[in-house]
């Protein structure tokens, strides 16, 4: 749909994250402790441990600061549990939100998470009321003017599922299965072709595009949930257009 860049969406939420940087290390640091107690300190051995510790390293974490929040949960340093929580809800306009939260009060989570929903015009729903709708898989997202043909290339004989050009911007997507994201991911770094984004995701096969005050409400849901410290990711089927970040 002409207007909805999704690349657009990715930087506005990028810029988003870098106004709150010490708020984006706390939840990253969260992950990696919570990755790291579940699957080992090695994150060589540990895929999860890996990503967050990519994910950390691109928002220009220190090696210390990572290492450090390794020590302290796999040494018995940290006397604080997290659980890992989910909510599912809609937001306006039939969009559909998935909410990923770690948290030491339950309570308080789904309190501020049911709060964000009312505020802006959706609903907090049941367990499975939307989950459906998605499927997990790895997005490793270029630039416009990234090298198409190369990106394509190298991405399917390295295992991708599909590569998408979007047809507003020039950017491009590579999506892959979880199992196969790390291979194809390393394997475009192999090629000097160094992705702007690649995480492992939620994301709906089917879209809906949102217009007006409906997607300014979403925009609006999607920032107070991200802000709250226990929201580690939120997952929507909005296709939003450019101009609701304005």
């Amino acid at each position: 749909m002409a207007g909805h860049s999704k690349w657009a969406n990715i930087q506005h939420r990028k810029n988003a994250q870098d106004a709150k940087r010490g708020k984006i290390f706390t939840k990253l640091i969260r992950e990696i402790g919570i990755a790291a107690r579940a699957g080992g300190a090695d994150p060589a051995a540990n895929p999860r441990l890996r990503l967050a510790v990519d994910r950390a390293l691109s928002a220009n974490m220190t090696k210390d600061a990572i290492e450090r929040a390794i020590k302290k949960v796999t040494g018995g340093l940290d006397d604080v549990t997290y659980e890992e929580l989910r909510y599912e809800g809609y937001a306006p306009g039939g969009v559909a939100v998935i909410v990923d939260c770690t948290t030491d009060n339950r309570n308080r989570t789904v309190s501020d998470v049911r709060h964000a929903f009312t505020k802006f015009g959706g609903n907090l729903g049941t367990d499975g009321s939307v989950a459906f709708l998605f499927r997990k898989l790895g997005v490793i997202s270029f630039a416009p003017g990234a090298d198409e043909t190369r990106v394509l290339e190298i991405a399917l004989e390295a295992g991708a599922e599909d590569v998408l050009t979007d047809p507003d911007d020039g950017s491009i997507e590579v999506l892959t299965a979880p199992d196969a994201f790390e291979p194809v991911r390393d394997a475009l770094s192999a090629a000097d072709l160094a992705p702007a984004d690649a995480e492992l995701t939620l994301r709906a096969d089917t879209a809906v595009a949102v217009e007006g005050e409906a997607a300014a409400a979403v925009v609006k849901l999607i920032d107070w949930l991200e802000d709250l410290d226990d929201v580690q990711h939120v997952h929507t089927n909005a296709r939003l257009p450019a101009d609701a970040y304005a």
